[in-house]
């Protein structure tokens, strides 16, 4: 049995307890917790909390642990471009430099492969004149259906750095969403309890997002959003908690509103700001014509 494992790239920024199910052993949630408490799970030879988010390079150390090893259940194959992929990729990079790339990524498409999803970001833009002599590092996500500003590291130093960044939350980003309804201030902070489970354990965090309505209409808002935490989810389950789902969300949505015809799910990553090195860095991406057609459709603009 292995029991030393250095952390990769597509592992950086997962949770301890998850990595290990996932790589490792698929057990109970509670044996996990067990065994990093008693200190059979290190990492870097120190204990952590299975909430840990790891780290490039990390290594993790497993001891006197007998669980029969998981059989992985798929191996994972590399998406390959087509001659079109790589013809409308050309027109997504922002900016361009020896250390990342930041593009405006189009809806439908994953940032990375999954077992539900083949076609991916990362796979694509490896084969472009971009990062030729580099590979693709990814340092943060956003959803499929979601479009706008993506960061792509092309070395290991830069995926740190940028990783370091956003756990310390020094990376600013606002996104646009189209939203059923009003709200009832102009301006404020959604602050929401949410849940997932890990098998029957029901988790619970914390989510914080500053939201400011740029237009409204009594059916219709356009809001700008900035996320302070980082769930998954958190924009489009808060505003469903708020009662103003986002348009277009098939998943997190109101059952009154499920006649509403789709132009697509109406959020956009549209800013980020951040500094490395005393070099201050802000990069902008405008939304696809579908959320500017969609504005018009519901009487709403962008001042």
């Amino acid at each position: 049995m292995k029991n030393t494992f250095l952390i990769k790239s597509e592992s950086v920024n997962s949770r301890l307890d998850r990595w290990f199910k996932r790589n490792v052993f698929d057990v109970p949630q509670s044996l996990i917790e067990k065994n990093i408490r008693k200190g059979n799970i290190k990492v870097n030879n120190k204990k952590e909390k299975g909430s840990y988010k790891l780290l490039l390079n990390d290594k993790i150390d497993i001891k006197n642990i007998s669980f029969t090893e998981k059989k992985k259940s798929y191996k994972k194959i590399k998406y390959i471009p087509t001659k079109k992929d790589l013809i409308q990729t050309s027109s997504i990079f922002i900016e361009n430099n020896d250390n990342f790339v930041v593009i405006n990524k189009p809806a439908g498409i994953s940032v990375q492969s999954g077992t539900k999803s083949k076609k991916n970001i990362l796979d694509i833009i490896q084969d472009t004149s971009e990062f030729k002599n580099h590979k693709p590092f990814p340092v943060h996500r956003i959803d499929k259906e979601t479009t706008g500003i993506l960061i792509v590291a092309k070395n290991r130093k830069y995926a740190q750095i940028f990783t370091n960044l956003f756990r310390m939350r020094k990376i600013n980003k606002s996104y646009l969403g189209i939203v059923l309804g009003e709200l009832k201030k102009n301006k404020g902070i959604f602050k929401d309890e949410l849940f997932y489970y890990e098998g029957k354990k029901k988790i619970s965090t914390i989510a914080i997002t500053h939201y400011t309505v740029l237009d409204a209409n009594n059916k219709y808002s356009l809001l700008k959003l900035v996320p302070v935490t980082g769930r998954k989810h958190q924009l489009r389950k808060q505003l469903l908690i708020k009662g103003n789902p986002i348009l277009g969300d098939s998943k997190y949505n109101l059952s009154s509103n499920l006649k509403f015809k789709s132009n697509g799910l109406m959020l956009h990553a549209y800013k980020i700001n951040f500094s490395i090195n005393n070099i201050k860095y802000s990069f902008s991406a405008p939304p696809p014509d579908i959320f500017y057609k969609t504005l018009n459709e519901k009487y709403l603009k962008i001042s």
